[in-house]
């Protein structure tokens, strides 16, 4: 008899695991979207999220935010990452943890701090309430976008560079065509570690003091009027979206690869 566990065996912890904390929920999820108040099987819930303009506005006002974060945080983490990656410094690990740091510090302490500094330059927070929730996003997620770029184009194989330098490849070009594509994984990821949390991450408008609703808090608000069915509905066709959205990167990723 063999000392020690088995693959089987060690994998128990996790499979129970998954059916707490990941079936279990996932159920009673979906129970309650098919469900009426009655506890009766109904489409209702489904067909009220297609049919209320109050859903529709807040998801595509929750798409139009997590997308201009997105490309916000990836014009922002880009060129940072690159320099990173490729400039001449003696500690780039230094200065890579100034990116990461806010990641450690309290995130409610890192949110007041930025609501008083733009409260000092705007005055009043309820005048731009999208730029302020894009600002609030790109604070909180730039560094998911900086480190997956920054580990891709550390990687680069720079001889792919030189190649095409001794081709005639000016800056521009070399960057288009070589540095540009080799880069794609790590886009990929940055974007789905930013796009998908700024969908529904509510709390960053709360502290802002934002009064406008992305998905996270229309099913919040579901939930606190003990409106189990509608809320679990919304998340549930969020879930879905974030499937889709998530299976689309990773065939793009596995395509370059």
């Amino acid at each position: 008899m063999k000392n020690g566990f088995s693959r089987r065996q060690l994998g128990i912890p996790y499979g129970i695991f998954l059916i707490l904390f990941v079936a279990a929920p996932l159920i009673v999820l979906i129970y309650y979207a098919f469900t009426n108040g009655s506890g009766q099987f109904s489409m209702d819930n489904l067909c009220t999220f297609f049919t209320d303009p109050n859903t529709l506005g807040t998801l595509c006002y929750s798409i139009a935010l997590a997308f201009v974060t997105t490309l916000v945080c990836l014009v922002i983490a880009y060129p940072v990452a690159y320099i990173l990656a490729h400039g001449n410094f003696k500690r780039k690990s230094v200065i890579l943890m100034l990116f990461v740091i806010p990641m450690w510090i309290n995130f409610t302490l890192r949110m007041t701090a930025l609501k008083e500094i733009l409260s000092l330059i705007e005055g009043n927070l309820a005048f731009y309430p999208f730029i302020n929730s894009v600002i609030g996003m790109t604070y909180d997620f730039l560094p998911f976008m900086i480190l997956p770029l920054y580990t891709t184009l550390s990687k680069l194989d720079k001889s792919l560079i030189e190649a095409a330098s001794d081709l005639g490849a000016d800056n521009a070009q070399t960057f288009i065509k070589v540095i540009l594509p080799l880069s794609v994984p790590g886009i990929i990821s940055g974007v789905s570690m930013v796009f998908l949390p700024a969908m529904t991450n509510y709390v960053v408008l709360d502290m802002l003091y934002n009064s406008t609703y992305i998905m996270g808090s229309l099913i919040g608000s579901y939930f606190s009027a003990y409106d189990w069915n509608n809320g679990s509905m919304i998340a549930l066709i969020l879930l879905v979206i974030i499937g889709i959205f998530s299976i689309f990167t990773v065939d793009k990723d596995a395509e370059r690869n």
